[in-house]
Order: C-alpha cells, then structure tokens, then sequence
C-alpha cells in the first residue's frame, strides 16, 4: 500500500493521459477552457495529465500531513520539481519540460548520494538502513555507488526514450518501464546483500 501511495501521481498521470487520448476533442475543448486559448489537439492528453499530476502530489501531502503532522523530505522534493517542470509544460504548452521531470528527480537523488559521501563522507543509504540491517563497511560502499549510478542512469534513460520514441511510449516507459527497472533492481540488491548480512551475522 505505502508503494501504491508513493506511485500514485505517476498512476494518475497515466490514467488520466489515457482516459483524455480515447476523446479526444473532449479533452482539447477541457484543456482550452482551463488553459487558454492556442493549445493543439494533439497536446491536450499531456496538459491534462500534467495537471492531474501536480494536484494529485500537492493532495497526497496534505494526505499525510493530516494523518502524521509530518510529511518526509522526499514528498516536498517531488511537489517542488512536479510544479516547476509542471507549471512551465501548463503555462508554455510545451510537454518538454514534464518529460525532462523524472530526469531531474532521479538525478537529484543521484548527485545527492554521490555528493554526500564524496564531500561530507556521509553514506545516506547506510544512514535509512543501518537500524534494519547489518553490513561490512566496504559494502555500504558499493551499495551507495549503485544507487548513485542507478539514479542517474534512469535519468539519462528517460531522455533518451523521451526524444527517441512517441509521447505516448514514454508516458506508458514512465509508469511500467521505470517501476519495473526499479523493482528489478532492488531484488538485484537484496540477492547482493542478503550473502553478505548473513556473513555479518553468522
């Protein structure tokens, strides 16, 4: 449930990108009256959804700050790039910009951990996870590089399925492609590090 939560503007954005594409004049006569006038009808799917998106995150704050008082770092992150790249794609009806926001939450994660080992010798990924599990000094190591790397690999694949396939290939890449890649990852990690914990613990 708490992933389902975490994904679910991305899921909104794909649905309502969808559901806007099946009509759509509907969807160019919704995003004409709501985002003025000059808009093409093949832009609508992708103005729509962009907003869906940006309200979508700014309600699943307020979600939790009603529930918890508190609302984790990540979450303020993600609504600050989703209405930048968000706002600038509404406002200059330009889908650029919302296809370049997965790059630059996955880079400023990546450069994050990168750049907090490197120049404050702080591994953050040992920082969430040393109360859970136990591991090697040497092995918190890789396992922030891989993260760092990850991170910024998955940016520079979303630019280049971006500009290299249709609109619609890379808003149905950035929901299945980017949640697959993901999940197969973390179990490529988990069968790395579970050799190691019981070393550690054995």
């Amino acid at each position: 449930m708490k992933i389902l939560f975490d994904l679910l503007p991305v899921i909104l954005f794909f649905a309502a990108y969808k559901f806007a594409g099946h009509d759509p004049a509907a969807a160019h006569d919704l995003a004409t009256r709501v985002l003025g006038e000059g808009i093409e009808a093949t832009q609508a799917p992708i103005l729509i959804a962009t907003a869906v998106a940006i309200f979508a995150t700014i309600g699943q704050i307020g979600w939790v700050w009603l529930r918890h008082r508190k609302v984790d770092t990540m979450l303020w992150v993600s609504l600050a790039i989703i209405v930048v790249f968000g706002g600038a794609t509404l406002f200059f009806h330009n889908p650029t910009f919302i296809k370049w926001k997965p790059t630059a939450l996955y880079w400023l994660f990546g450069i994050t951990l990168a750049g907090s080992e490197l120049l404050f010798r702080r591994n953050l990924i040992r920082k969430m996870l040393e109360a859970q599990v136990r591991l090697p000094e040497p092995v918190w190591g890789r396992l922030s590089h891989a993260w760092a790397a990850f991170f910024i690999g998955m940016g520079v694949l979303n630019l280049y399925v971006a500009y290299n396939f249709s609109e619609e290939a890379w808003v149905n890449f950035k929901l299945f492609g980017g949640m697959g890649l993901m999940l197969l990852f973390v179990l490529a990690q988990g069968l790395y590090l579970s050799k190691h914990i019981q070393e550690e613990t054995s």
